[in-house]
């Protein structure tokens, strides 16, 4: 959506609360709050978890359920701006009431505790039209913040590139065990990726924002590609072949989760709803948070350099995060990842 008027920066540091601070963008966007100066408080349901984060001591840790409103109000308390980075994407049936009931609960309790601000990272979609389970929750998730009350910032991105990613995951194998593919009809869909390292300017850049800003925005890179072409410039980044890629229409969503299941150690979880989204395609509708917060330092990163900068190091050069490039394989991301 457009504002009519940009609302635009504001210099106070915040203190701001991270949610999902041991996921992948969590665990990369604490330090990089801690460089801007930024106060942060993370909730955890096990403060051991974090200990291992070369960050933990320099952040206030309060130990809790993000599903309890008590947890939720301590963990709230003073904060200027809280960054929701949770879900239930765990391939469970009843993964959107529980992502419902989650943004509720928090809605709730950062009203209540008078918080200024939410920022949410959501995903990218077409407007109108039916979207896949995954997408209408993610989407549904930003609206009920939107309506808790409490002036949120949603940024909505579609594959995010830099290892650890999921999606990005999914790519790699893909690609790199399959020097020729059978696929659905979605990797000709259009896609807009964007680099992890841009993902976080615009998440620490929204903390910011001056205003009681309470809406959405589009964030992607400077190029809009296909899946196919997205598998070809990896492989070429990666020093592999070209890859032979054949479409057939008889490839479901549910079909190519298996496929894609079979093919990668994405888990299936994970995996399942991912491809489901794919069917979709994903370009920004409008370049507004680059007004308001701006682009990032030398420019968007293009498809070839945040690739480029995700293969750096090696699987088993797994540093803490916050100490290398955000796109590399970091000690924070799973086993499966890399």
């Amino acid at each position: 959506m457009t504002g009519e008027t940009m609302p635009q920066m504001t210099s106070p540091q915040p203190l701001v609360l991270v949610t999902g601070a041991t996921g992948y963008i969590g665990s990369r966007l604490v330090p990089v709050l801690l460089d801007a100066g930024i106060g942060v408080r993370v909730l955890t349901r096990s403060a051991d978890r974090l200990r291992a984060r070369q960050w933990a001591d320099d952040v206030e840790v309060v130990e809790g359920d993000a599903t309890s409103r008590q947890d939720l109000e301590t963990a709230l308390a003073g904060i200027d701006v809280a960054y929701y980075l949770l879900h239930s994407m765990d391939g469970k049936a009843d993964f959107e009431e529980r992502d419902r009931e989650l943004a509720r609960t928090f809605g709730l309790a950062a009203q209540a505790a008078g918080v200024g601000r939410i920022v949410y990272l959501s995903g990218l979609h077409p407007d109108g039209g039916h979207l896949s389970t995954h997408l209408a929750s993610r989407v549904e998730v930003g609206d009920l913040l939107m309506a808790s009350g409490v002036p949120t910032v949603v940024l909505q991105a579609a594959i995010i590139i830099g290892s650890g990613s999921a999606s990005f995951e999914m790519l790699r194998h893909l690609t790199k065990k399959l020097p020729a593919m059978v696929t659905p009809k979605w990797v000709n869909n259009r896609i807009q990726p964007i680099a992890i390292a841009d993902v976080l300017h615009y998440l620490v850049g929204a903390a910011r924002i001056e205003g009681e800003v309470n809406r959405t925005f589009d964030i992607g890179g400077p190029e809009v590609l296909t899946y196919r072409q997205m598998i070809q410039r990896y492989a070429a980044v990666a020093g592999l072949r070209p890859r032979v890629i054949r479409t057939v229409p008889v490839l479901t969503p549910g079909l190519a989760s298996h496929w894609v299941g079979f093919v990668t150690p994405v888990p299936s979880g994970i995996a399942k709803p991912l491809v489901g989204s794919l069917i979709h395609e994903v370009v920004c509708q409008e370049q507004d948070i680059d007004d308001v917060i701006g682009m990032p330092p030398g420019g968007k990163t293009d498809f070839d350099d945040a690739v480029a900068a995700a293969l750096g190091g090696t699987d088993k050069d797994r540093p803490e995060p916050g100490t290398v490039d955000p796109a590399r394989l970091t000690a924070a991301d799973p086993d499966w990842a890399g």
